[in-house]
């Protein structure tokens, strides 16, 4: 009988791990995929990522209208 409430303890502290894993996941994803989005729109409107805002690069046009459109 001990050995079945082991596992059964080792049971629900996999499903607590598993959800703990999925709640981090949960709030990392949307907020990295969203700088990836940042990041690329940035580089397409010929700016450089820099200090986590869109600059232009020195003697080169940026689209700030582009970026802009782009990255909402």
């Amino acid at each position: 009988m001990k050995e079945a409430a082991g596992e059964a303890n080792m049971t629900v502290i996999t499903i607590v791990l598993i959800g703990v894993v999925a709640a981090v996941g949960l709030l990392l994803v949307p907020r990295l995929m969203s700088n990836i989005k940042k990041k690329s729109c940035c580089t397409d409107s010929a700016g450089i990522w820099s200090g986590n805002k869109c600059v232009s690069a020195a003697g080169i046009f940026f689209d700030e209208t582009a970026y802009n459109s782009c990255a909402q």
